[in-house]
């Protein structure tokens, strides 16, 4: 898998390539289908496979208000993509000059005229261009003019209803990030750079790393299983998001307790990967009723953590 962060990037590897367009954001089970198309067109064209995206997204721009908060960022997204297969992701930066192509030139002038794309795979929700003015069908005539391969896929359902990036930000709003993990390919992660905190923890004897700058969206408040990365090392954890209420702290923060674990992690980038939720945040009568709390999360952690 190649990253590509600019059109600058493109070269004579991936020109021609079969495409995809669309955020592709968690890449969650309901792109598999249209993954595993693009796959299948590659090998009958003898073509890479490449699946174009925007950086950022295009309501960060259009409306601030409304754009969504991430499942991952764009270098996780290339390695999750890069598992399933995929050759090349390309993180075409959004600017107003892009937002304000129609359809037609976003098709003749980055599509074929700088990618050369040699056939393309979509959803059939799929719109593109200005206004989001080209749907399949301007696609299909676009295609067909150009003798560019095409292939249109109805939504993978699940229960009747189609697993989507906003589906999956819903359940990890509400800390259910085990159920967001039955529709992602990979499970939930959030990442960042550990700073100093307060060392409550380590007074109780549960130091923990403090998380700052995660880029994607954090799930709710709570206490939760799941796995510190750094380095080549995944380490068992338990995950406090939220405020300290105990000692009357009201800022929410991101705290990981490394099970087991000795060493210095300050200024490092830690990876936290999610397996579920164990209890939510509450207030606790004294530091000692805490202690023996944390004591009794840790374990809980140990048991739905391990061997997996």
């Amino acid at each position: 898998m190649r990253l590509l962060d600019s059109i600058e990037a493109i070269d004579d590897a991936c020109e021609g390539a079969v495409v995809s367009v669309g955020n592709f954001d968690g890449v969650h089970r309901g792109h598999l289908s249209i993954l595993n198309a693009l796959k299948s067109m590659g090998r009958q064209l003898s073509a890479p496979t490449l699946v174009f995206t925007f950086d950022p997204h295009p309501l960060t721009l259009l409306k601030p208000e409304a754009a969504p908060a991430p499942l991952c960022w764009m270098e996780r997204k290339a390695t999750l993509l890069g598992d399933l297969g995929i050759d090349f992701l390309l993180a075409y930066p959004t600017s107003p000059a892009l937002l304000d192509l129609d359809y037609r030139s976003f098709f003749q002038k980055v599509i074929r005229g700088r990618l050369k794309a040699r056939g393309m795979v979509e959803g059939a929700n799929f719109f593109f261009g200005k206004n989001r003015e080209g749907n399949v069908q301007r696609l299909k005539q676009l295609c067909g003019d150009a003798h560019t391969a095409l292939e249109i896929l109805e939504l993978n359902d699940e229960n009747g209803a189609a697993i989507s990036s906003s589906r999956i930000r819903a359940q990890v709003s509400a800390g259910a990030v085990d159920v967001a993990n039955m529709m992602l390919t990979s499970p939930y992660r959030i990442a960042g750079e550990v700073v100093r905190g307060e060392q409550r923890g380590r007074s109780l004897g549960f130091p923990t790393a403090n998380l700052t700058g995660c880029p994607v969206l954090i799930p709710a408040q709570g206490v939760y299983a799941g796995w510190a990365l750094f380095g080549d090392q995944r380490q068992s954890a338990a995950i406090h998001i939220g405020p300290n209420p105990t000692f009357g702290v009201r800022s929410s923060k991101v705290e990981i307790h490394l099970i087991d674990f000795v060493g210095d992690l300050y200024d490092q980038r830690l990876e936290v990967e999610f397996h579920s939720r164990v209890r939510e945040v509450r207030v606790f009568d004294s530091a000692e009723q805490l202690q023996s709390q944390l004591q009794e999360d840790v374990r809980e952690v140990n048991r739905r953590t391990s061997g997996l």
